[in-house]
C-alpha cells in the first residue's frame, strides 16, 4: 500500500466530466492560451515572502548597525547587502516561476551532475572560512554550492519519483538513498552539519509522499537513529560539534562554552517581553553580546525589539508561506509537481523550526540560517528558487 496522498488535480477532475457546463466548456481554451499560466500565480504567497524579506532587511540592519558604526564602518553594510541579494533573489524566483517545471524534471541528470561536480570542486579549491571548506570566493561574495544542491536534490528525487511511475519497492528506495546520499556525503566532508540535516529532512518529507511503503520508512528511521549514535560512539563527529548538538540539553557540563550563545541568545529573547524594547532598542542587539545575530541568531534580534507581538507575527507569515506551498502540493498537476512542492515544504520547515527552537534552547545549535531572514546570498537566494518552484507548480496546474 502507498504511504502517499492521492492527489487529484482540478485539471484531471475537469477532464473526466467533474466540472460542470460552461466551465467544463472554457477549460481547453485556458489550456492553450500561453498566458494562462500567469492568471493563477498565488499573489498571497508572493506577498508572504516579500514582507519575509522585507522584514528580514529591517531586522539585519538592526542586528548589525550599532557594531559597524563603533568600528567606523558604513552602518548600512550588511543591509545593502542583503539588500542586493534579495533583488537578485527576486530574479532568479521570477526565472524559476517561467520555465516550466517539467522542464527541470526532464534535465534532472544534468542538473544532479552538475551538484556533485560543484561540490567535488569546492572541497578541493573551495575556500577555507571558519573551519569549513564550503564555498567560493568571488570578490567580494561567497558562493555556497551546499544551498543550491538543495533545491537540486528537491527537482532530482522528484523526477526520478515521477519517472518510475510505480511504487517505490526496495530496490528503488535504495536508489532514492543512494542520490541523496552523494551530496549528503560531500556536504558533510566540508564539514557542514547543518545543511547534512537539511538534507535528511528532504529527503524523509519527499519519502513520506513518494509511495514508500510505511515499513520501509519505519525501518529507514531505526537506521538513522542507530547511525546517529554508532557515528557519536565512533568518534566521527568531532568534540565541538557533539557539544553544539547536546549543549541545550546540557549546558553546566559544556566545556567548549558552546552554549554561551544560547545563554545569549535567551536572554535577548526573553527581555523583548510582549511587546519588545523598541526597535533599535535592544540592549542585547545594540551591545553586540548574541554572537552571529545577523546569521543564525536573527530571530533574536526580532525578540528582543519587537517581543513576543512581533515574533508571533513573524511565525504567522512563515506559517502562511508553509500552507500556500502545502496547498501547491494537493493542487500540483501531477505528482512530480507534488513532490517539488513536498521537497520545498520540508526544507522550508525543518530549517524554520530548527533555526527558532535553538534560540529558544529547545533545539540544537546546528548553524542553519533561518529562511528569508538571516544574512547570507546563497541562503536567499536558494529559498527565493524553492519558492519559484512552488509558485511555477501552483500556476501550472491546468496546463
Amino acid at each position: 500500500m502507498s504511504a502517499g496522498p492521492t492527489i487529484t488535480s482540478p485539471a484531471s477532475r475537469s477532464a473526466s466530466g467533474g466540472a460542470p457546463g460552461a466551465g467544463a466548456s472554457r477549460s481547453p481554451l485556458r489550456r492553450t492560451d500561453g498566458a494562462a499560466p500567469w492568471r493563477h500565480v498565488d499573489l498571497t504567497l508572493v506577498g508572504a515572502v516579500l514582507a519575509l524579506s522585507s522584514f528580514g532587511l529591517l531586522m539585519v540592519y538592526s542586528a548589525t548597525r550599532s557594531r559597524l558604526a563603533e568600528a567606523g564602518l558604513d552602518p548600512q553594510y550588511y543591509l545593502q547587502r542583503q539588500a542586493l541579494f534579495v533583488a537578485i533573489g527576486v530574479g532568479v524566483m521570477i526565472v524559476t516561476t517561467v520555465i516550466d517545471y517539467r522542464v527541470y524534471r526532464d534535465f534532472a541528470p544534468m542538473i544532479y551532475a552538475l551538484t556533485v561536480g560543484l561540490l567535488v570542486m569546492v572541497l578541493l579549491f573551495g575556500a577555507i572560512n571558519r573551519g569549513q571548506q564550503a564555498s567560493f570566493n568571488l570578490g567580494a561574495f561567497q558562493v555556497q554550492p551546499s544551498e543550491f544542491a538543495k533545491i537540486s536534490l528537491i527537482v532530482c528525487l522528484a523526477a526520478y519519483v515521477w519517472a518510475v511511475r510505480a511504487e517505490v519497492d526496495g530496490r528503488r528506495l535504495l536508489v532514492i538513498l543512494a542520490t541523496a546520499g552523494v551530496p549528503m556525503a560531500l556536504i558533510y566532508l566540508q564539514p557542514d552539519l547543518g545543511t547534512t540535516l537539511v538534507f535528511g529532512a528532504i529527503l524523509m518529507g519527499m519519502l513520506l509522499v513518494s509511495g514508500a511503503r510505511p515499513r520501509h520508512l519505519v525501518a529507514l528511521l531505526l537506521l538513522g537513529v542507530a547511525a546517529v549514535v554508532v557515528v557519536i560512539q565512533l568518534g566521527v563527529l568531532k568534540q565541538y560539534q557533539i557539544d553544539r548538538l547536546t549543549s541545550f540539553l546540557d549546558p553546566k557540563n559544556d566545556t567548549q562554552r558552546s552554549a554561551y550563545n544560547l545563554d545569549q541568545s535567551k536572554t535577548a529573547i526573553g527581555s523583548g517581553g510582549i511587546l519588545g524594547k523598541g526597535l533599535f532598542r535592544g540592549s542585547q542587539t545594540n551591545l553586540s553580546y548574541v554572537p552571529e545575530q545577523h546569521t543564525d541568531f536573527i530571530f533574536t534580534a526580532v525578540g528582543e525589539q519587537l517581543g513576543l507581538l512581533g515574533s508571533g507575527l513573524l511565525l504567522v507569515l512563515f506559517a502562511l508561506v508553509v500552507w500556500r506551498t502545502w496547498r501547491a502540493a494537493v493542487l500540483a498537476k501531477d505528482h512530480s509537481g507534488t513532490m517539488m512542492c513536498v521537497g520545498v515544504l520540508a526544507m522550508l520547515t525543518f530549517q524554520i523550526f530548527e533555526n527558532v527552537g535553538m534560540t529558544m534552547g529547545i533545539m540544537p545549535i546546528t548553524g542553519i540560517p533561518l529562511p528569508l531572514l538571516s544574512y547570507g546570498g546563497s541562503s536567499t537566494l536558494a529559498t527565493f528558487a524553492g519558492i519559484g518552484l512552488v509558485l511555477n507548480v501552483h500556476m501550472r496546474r491546468f496546463t
